[in-house]
């Protein structure tokens, strides 16, 4: 898939209001063409991209400056169980806590993601955002996008859009536009490990 998306220019970064009609065909055909873009959700902004596709994994990598596990967006609980590796009686457990400013690390099936973000025994963390943006696009989509803080890593994360572009012109291709969020450390994270949720980051 080429890096080059198709319509933008690749020196400054494209920008779009989220209640813009029109918004999420625009950071559709750019996931599309193997781009990234910031988005908001309901804790923080998060960079976008196709979690499937590699090139783009690496270029989220390059200016994130890291090479952690990466989480994902779904946009229902029924695509998650289709995702995931689990038994029934996890799937109970997870459905209760996963939704909102809470992301859950779990087993999932081969062929979801790309295989370099999963963590270890083939883990993948997953958010259903409560901002409606995400879960949207994913759905349209009809696979996973990536969702992790905007800063480099061991900054403070960004959620002011003046200032995010200012720091990251034409690293990225596009921002969804939502005005500045609340300040917030993310979501909580929990690991599913023997039939219970292990706090990770509260």
């Amino acid at each position: 898939m080429e890096n080059q998306i198709k319509g933008m220019n690749q020196n400054t970064t494209n920008r779009i209001k989220c209640s813009s009609d029109n918004a999420i065909q625009v950071a559709g055909n750019a996931i599309l063409y193997g781009g990234v873009i910031v988005y908001p959700t309901d804790t923080l902004y998060g960079f976008g991209v196709d979690a499937r596709n590699e090139m783009a994994i690496k270029r989220l990598r390059t200016i994130k400056g890291h090479n952690a596990p990466l989480s994902v967006i779904a946009p229902n609980l029924s695509t998650v169980l289709s995702w995931a590796n689990i038994t029934y009686e996890d799937w109970e457990i997870v459905k209760k806590y996963l939704r909102g400013p809470t992301t859950i690390i779990l087993p999932v099936n081969d062929g979801v993601v790309h295989p370099s973000i999963l963590g270890e025994e083939k883990t993948l963390g997953i958010r259903i955002p409560a901002h409606p943006f995400g879960p949207n696009l994913c759905e349209k989509l009809g696979f996973p996008i990536t969702t992790t803080s905007v800063n480099r890593t061991g900054k403070t994360p960004l959620n002011n859009p003046d200032v995010i572009v200012t720091q990251f012109n034409g690293e990225f291709d596009l921002l969804i536009d939502d005005g500045p969020l609340p300040e917030s450390i993310g979501s909580t994270i929990y690991k599913l490990e023997k039939s219970k949720l292990k706090v990770i980051r509260s």
